[in-house]
């Protein structure tokens, strides 16, 4: 069993190369296990946790629906983002400048087999994270992600999240807004959710944060909810 995640920070790069990067990743991580149990073999499997800043972008999951996404083809373009159908469940979302977005690319077999778990536990270092700035954040019922004020009409949500598992094996993740441009979420229906805003940690705080910080934050928090050593 190995708790060990190689955590690599992509910096910014587009968002239909980091995709192929990660299905790259994912595959050598699900052949391991297959090969383990064709040959009885004791191989240990490999797991990381990517952070990577998108150039503008809108996907869409595969149970979403495309009357989410409110701009035509030329409008896109005219907005220099790009749009890709995608392999992650949940609806549409939005991707840019000043996001984080983390892949955990995990074999939950390393950890424990509870996709909820999974979840609950990803949405949790982001609320330990946000707390660490003053921001009261939680789990709506029956919305994935992070959100402020929930139950409220002032609910709006501060971090998507989106993933896939197959064998146990865990893709795609979240998208935490710090310095994000909310401008951008005008041309969707977030996570085809309608009526609740998007919010971002600088719009909230009144400042501009730095992302390296907000990083190193979710890094502790993820390691000990994980109990995982990332290095």
């Amino acid at each position: 069993m190995n708790k060990k995640v190689q955590l690599q920070d992509l910096g910014s790069k587009d968002y239909k190369a980091s995709w192929e990067y990660q299905e790259t990743l994912f595959k050598a991580i699900v052949d391991t296990k297959i090969k383990n149990r064709r040959e009885d073999a004791n191989l240990e499997t490999d797991n990381y946790l990517l952070f990577v800043e998108h150039p503008h972008v809108y996907t869409l999951g595969k149970s979403g629906d495309m009357s989410n996404l409110l701009l035509t083809e030329e409008q896109l373009k005219a907005k220099g983002a790009t749009f890709y159908k995608i392999n992650r469940g949940g609806d549409i979302t939005y991707h840019g400048p000043g996001q984080i977005v983390g892949y955990p690319i995990l074999d939950l077999e390393n950890f424990f087999t509870d996709i909820h778990k999974y979840l609950r536990l990803l949405e949790e270092a982001i609320v330990l994270t946000l707390a660490e700035y003053g921001l009261k954040s939680e789990r709506s019922p029956g919305e994935t992600g992070v959100w402020l004020d929930v139950g409220t009409p002032f609910a709006r949500k501060i971090c998507a999240m989106g993933v896939r598992a197959s064998r146990w094996v865990t893709m795609h993740g979240f998208a935490l807004n710090v310095n994000a441009d909310l401008g951008y979420f005008d041309n969707i229906i977030p996570c085809g959710i309608r009526g609740k805003a998007v919010t971002s940690m600088h719009a909230e705080l009144g400042k501009e944060l730095s992302v390296d910080e907000v990083k190193s934050k979710i890094v502790k928090h993820f390691s000990e909810l994980f109990e995982a050593e990332v290095c």
